[in-house]
């Protein structure tokens, strides 16, 4: 798998939705807001809409970007939406519990 995006959508609920796609982020927003897999986090969630996409060459960085981006807080997705890369290393798990 080469040429993927990982993209997050906002759901109806105000959640995000990150994944990892071989189409266009806006076909996946599209597939997503078609209920395809009532099984699917996003199903019971829609509409949803998508807030940020980035393209990468390689599947395995794609895949491992997506995984983080999990494990992120609400406020640091917020962050990456806004393209604040700047604030993204202040707002690490890890950096706060050094702080505290």
């Amino acid at each position: 798998m080469t040429d993927c995006y990982v993209y997050m959508v906002q759901c109806a609920d105000g959640s995000y939705y990150t994944g990892v796609t071989r189409r266009t982020p806006e076909e996946r927003e599209s597939e997503h807001n078609q209920g395809l897999d009532p099984r699917a986090f996003t199903f019971s969630r829609r509409p949803v809409q998508l807030v940020w996409s980035e393209h990468f060459d390689r599947a395995d960085e794609a895949v491992a970007t997506e995984r983080r981006i999990k494990g992120w807080s609400r406020v640091k997705k917020e962050a990456l939406i806004r393209r604040d890369y700047d604030l993204l290393p202040l707002l690490s798990a890890r950096r706060q519990k050094k702080e505290a």
